[in-house]
């Protein structure tokens, strides 16, 4: 797999920039824990991803996706990840962590618009 590491976004660049001794100790945390036990890097990521898309932290689930995709991940196994959240989170936590998903996996295609019901429709002519 190519390397993917991608630039941080611009609101953790911003953070790092006003609090950096804070932004490395934590960074040096998400690093100690990760080498404290015998899973690898692409396994911890997508632990890690299930408990962004659990909390519902649309931020952390766009950067548990890139870490997953740098740690040899491949889009199938991070949806899969995802996909078994379903019976625990719910369907629509899921539903809206995909979303979340693919605009990592997939950027520059839109999301899927919303379907108006037949409720609106009726007071939208009202």
């Amino acid at each position: 797999m190519p390397h993917l590491r991608s630039t941080p976004p611009t609101t953790y660049r911003q953070l790092k920039s006003r609090s950096r001794p804070v932004l490395d100790a934590l960074e040096a945390l998400g690093c100690t824990l990760r080498r404290a036990g015998p899973l690898d890097d692409k396994s911890a990521q997508l632990v890690q991803l299930a408990a962004a898309a659990a909390i519902r932290s649309e931020g952390s689930v766009h950067s548990h996706v890139r870490r997953a995709r740098e740690a040899g991940a491949s889009a199938d196994e991070i949806r899969h990840a995802l996909l078994l959240l379903t019976s625990t989170i719910g369907f629509p936590t899921v539903a809206a962590a995909m979303s979340w998903a693919d605009d990592i996996l997939r950027p520059g295609e839109p999301r899927a618009k919303p379907r108006t019901t037949a409720r609106k429709r009726r007071q939208g002519r009202r």
